[in-house]
């Protein structure tokens, strides 16, 4: 048996639900979204044009997934030219999906360095010594060290493969370029590394099974217990873990109703200084008395899944000029946990930007006041997450926590509130909003 980790994850049901709203808005750049920034750039077009470099200003934005990361935490960086200082070097119009850019991200603050990005190759058609489009490029970096860390945009280059290969390289006259986004990190919570196994995973009453641990502290008491539930029996032995943070020790298992055997660090079971439980089952060998028939029957363990009531919300309209909430109830998801495992669940949601006719309304401004119910009789209990900003990074729908023995039937539901900005364009925007259970 391998070792029992304190925490197991397990597959991820996915669940799209698109909300509509029928407002408007002119857009700004709302609170929490990428900042549009101009800077000098200074662009090489191919020698084959046979012009001088390009002195000119470019706007551009930076977006990231994760606003708030904790050290350690990877970050997704989108790098979006809006306009390019360049253009179509040569009278050749150039057809759609041949330009292929490439970038660096300046990272400042709390960490340093620069981000490599780079974006399909995809774009629309340009004519001859037409203006580049928009692109946008994607890359990630690891958050090292925990403030805040500005992202500001850099070199960049733009490839063409159409008849030649030619590159336009511009790189920033006066770098570092303004800033466009800022990220706040945080210290990571400690990883807790504590793992044991057993030898032998049931017994009869009495019988006693080798624990055998790692990851624990240098020198400490460490203490076996046996589980029935989420209690803890009576049945305990003592070892000492080695220079190594290893050891190994006989539990005797008295509790028929025994369901797992944890070790921990300190008087009492933490999460942050355990591991386990590790699962075991007492065999009754009780004799069967004369003219008796002994009977078992077997538990199958299920699934974690969710389902939706439906797949759209028509949120409540607001008036051009005037804008501000528009409403609506999330439909109502039911969480069925019949793994019977001590792992729980998080089941959290993310929204893309509305879209409409020829504007957007940032998924930032998506809000959400959660709630969750638990079915009688669950072993576990649901906790809804809190209410806040949805966004594009995303925010925790419903919980349950960790356990000897987790499980149950739940449901979750939110009150949803877009916040629509007064003089957002009329007509029908809609975004989606995915429900991700793990």
């Amino acid at each position: 048996m391998g070792p029992i980790t304190r925490r197991r994850r397990w597959a991820s049901l996915l669940g799209a639900t698109a909300l509509a709203v029928t407002a408007g808005g002119a857009l700004a750049c709302p609170a929490g979204a990428a900042t549009n920034v101009d800077f000098a750039t200074h662009c090489i077009p191919p020698a084959v044009a046979g012009i001088p470099p390009i002195d000119g200003t470019t706007t551009a934005a930076i977006a990231v997934d994760n606003p708030t990361p904790k050290v350690g935490d990877t970050v997704t960086v989108t790098y979006t030219v809006v306009k390019p200082a360049a253009s179509n070097p040569t009278a050749i119009a150039l057809p759609a999906d041949i330009m292929t850019p490439t970038g660096k991200v300046t990272l400042g603050g709390a960490q340093t360095g620069a981000v490599t990005v780079a974006g399909p190759k995809k774009n629309d058609p340009v004519p001859g010594n037409g203006a580049f489009p928009s692109f946008s490029m994607t890359g990630t970096f690891k958050v090292t060290t925990a403030g805040s860390i500005t992202l500001s945009p850099g070199d960049y280059n733009i490839h063409t493969s159409y008849i030649l290969e030619l590159d336009t390289p511009c790189t920033v006259t006066n770098p570092p370029a303004p800033t466009s986004a800022t990220i706040t990190a945080t210290d990571s919570t400690p990883v807790n590394n504590r793992a044991i196994q057993l030898d032998k995973a049931s017994g009869a009453p009495g019988a006693g099974v080798t624990v055998s641990g790692s990851g624990f502290t240098a020198g400490a008491t460490v203490t076996l217990a046996g589980r029935s539930g989420s209690s803890q029996t009576a049945d305990q032995a003592t070892v000492t873990a080695g220079s190594d943070g290893k050891f190994s020790g006989s539990l005797t298992v008295n509790d028929k109703t025994t369901t797992g055997i944890v070790a921990y660090e300190g008087s009492a079971w933490s999460d942050a200084l355990g591991a386990g439980p590790a699962v075991y089952t007492v065999t009754d060998n009780t004799p069967v008395p004369d003219g008796s028939q002994k009977l078992t029957t077997t538990v199958k363990a299920g699934t974690l899944s969710m389902s939706q009531a439906g797949d759209s919300v028509a949120l409540s309209a607001v008036d051009f000029g005037k804008g501000g909430a528009s409403t609506g109830a999330l439909q109502t998801v039911t969480v069925k946990d019949f793994r019977g495992g001590p792992a729980g669940w998080s089941l959290t949601g993310k929204v893309t930007d509305f879209t409409g006719p020829g504007a957007k309304i940032d998924a930032g401004k998506l809000s959400w006041t959660p709630a969750c119910a638990t079915k009688a009789g669950s072993p576990s209990t649901c906790k809804a997450g809190s209410a806040g900003t949805v966004g594009a990074s995303g925010a925790t729908l419903a919980s349950t926590a960790n356990g000897t023995l987790t499980g149950g039937e739940f449901t979750a539901d939110a009150q949803l509130s877009l916040d629509v900005p007064a003089f957002t364009p009329p007509g029908s925007y809609s975004g989606v909003l995915t429900l991700t259970l793990s």
